[in-house]
C-alpha cells in the first residue's frame, strides 16, 4: 500500500551559502530552474547563493529567493528522478509555504518568482523601516510565555510569532522589545533562548506595509486546484479553497504560525512519512520535537536523494 507523504519546505534562517549547488551541478532540471528564474527577475542569483558573502544572502531580498529556488529545484529533482515518491500533502514553514504552494502544483512557478521576489522587498522595506528581532524560546509553552509577556508590561512592542513544537515558541518584535524581552526572560530563569538570523520581526503587526503592498499581487495571481493537500501556516489547518488560501497567504504576512498544529493535522490526516526538501534540518528536529509517529527524512543533498531512492527500491523488493 503506497504511504501517505508530506513534503515539507523550510523557511528564512536555514540558508547557507552553497546550498542545493550539488543538485544544481548533478541534475539539469535543478540548473534550469535557477536559470529560469534569473531570466524572469534579470538577476544573477545564483552567485549570491552558490558563492555568498552569508551577509549579502542573510538579506531578506535575497534570502527568501535563494530557500524558494533551493527548495523547489531539489523538489522538483525528487519528482523527477522518483516519480514514485509523490506527496498526499505539502506545508512550509513561512516562506517555505512558497514552495509548497508551487510543489502541489497550486502556484506555477513562472508565477511565484516574482511574487517571492515582491514578498522579500516588500518585508526588507518594512524590516528598514521598522527594525526588528525575533528569539526563540525553548522550554516553555505558549501559555507560560503568553504569562511571562504579560507580567513583563514591556512598552516595546513583542508578540508571539512561531508556535513551532512543543516547548519552542518564537517571539518577534522591535529589536529594544527583544532585547529588553531576553533580559527578562533571563532574570525569570528562562536560559535556553536563541536569536533568529533574520532580518526583522516576521509575522507581526510590523510587516503590516508588506502585507498591504502584496496584498493585491496575491489577489492577482493564479491558483489552481490539484490533488496535493496543503496545510496552511496562519490556520495550521489543511485549506482547499483558493479564495481561502489567497486570504491566507496575505494574513500569514502577519500573523503567527501555527506550525505545530499543522503537523498534527497532517499526522491526524494519516500522514506516514515526512520529507525535509531544502536546506538545513530544522523542520526534521521540529517533528521529532513534537513526536510524529511516522518517519521523517531531509533532503537537502545529492547523496540523500540516493539515500531516499535507496529506501524507495528496497520498499519495492519488500512489496
Amino acid at each position: 500500500m503506497t504511504k501517505k507523504r508530506a513534503f515539507l519546505f523550510p523557511g528564512q534562517g536555514a540558508q547557507a551559502v552553497g546550498m542545493a549547488k550539488d543538485f544544481y551541478d548533478h541534475f539539469l532540471l535543478a540548473r534550469e530552474t535557477f536559470e529560469e528564474a534569473e531570466e524572469i527577475l534579470s538577476r544573477n542569483l545564483s552567485k549570491v547563493i552558490f558563492e555568498g558573502p552569508f551577509e549579502e544572502l542573510v538579506r531578506t531580498d535575497n534570502c527568501q529567493l535563494a530557500i524558494y529556488l533551493a527548495s523547489v529545484a531539489i523538489g522538483r529533482v525528487i519528482r523527477q528522478q522518483l516519480p514514485e515518491v509523490l506527496p498526499s500533502f505539502c506545508a512550509g514553514l513561512s516562506l517555505g509555504e512558497y514552495a509548497a504552494l508551487t510543489l502541489s502544483d497550486k502556484l506555477c512557478f513562472a508565477s511565484a518568482v516574482p511574487l517571492v521576489e515582491a514578498r522579500a522587498t516588500f518585508m526588507q522595506e518594512a524590516c528598514e523601516k521598522s527594525p526588528g528581532a525575533m528569539l526563540a524560546v525553548l522550554g516553555q509553552n505558549v501559555d507560560e510565555l503568553e504569562a511571562l509577556l504579560k507580567e513583563s508590561a514591556a512598552p516595546q512592542k513583542v508578540w508571539i510569532a512561531n508556535l513551532n513544537c512543543p516547548q519552542q515558541v518564537v517571539l518577534a518584535g522591535s529589536r529594544e522589545g527583544i532585547e529588553r524581552m531576553q533580559e527578562f526572560l533571563l532574570g525569570r530563569g528562562v536560559k535556553r533562548l536563541r536569536l533568529l538570523d533574520v532580518g526583522g520581526a516576521f509575522h507581526t503587526p510590523l510587516m503590516e506595509s508588506a502585507r498591504r503592498k502584496l496584498s493585491p499581487l496575491i489577489q492577482k495571481v493564479s491558483l489552481r486546484e490539484s490533488p496535493i493537500a496543503l496545510v496552511m501556516n496562519a490556520t495550521g489547518e489543511e485549506v482547499s479553497s483558493l479564495f481561502e488560501m489567497r486570504a491566507l497567504m496575505i494574513q500569514q504576512v502577519t500573523s503567527p504560525v501555527f506550525w505545530e498544529k499543522g503537523i498534527r493535522k497532517m499526522e491526524e490526516r494519516g500522514v506516514e512519512e515526512y520529507i525535509e526538501i531544502g536546506p538545513g534540518t530544522t523542520l526534521t528536529g521540529l517533528n521529532r520535537r513534537i513526536g510524529v509517529a511516522g518517519t521523517t527524512l531531509n533532503v537537502e543533498k545529492v547523496e540523500d536523494l540516493e539515500k531516499l531512492g535507496a529506501e524507495v527500491y528496497e520498499r519495492t523488493l519488500k512489496g
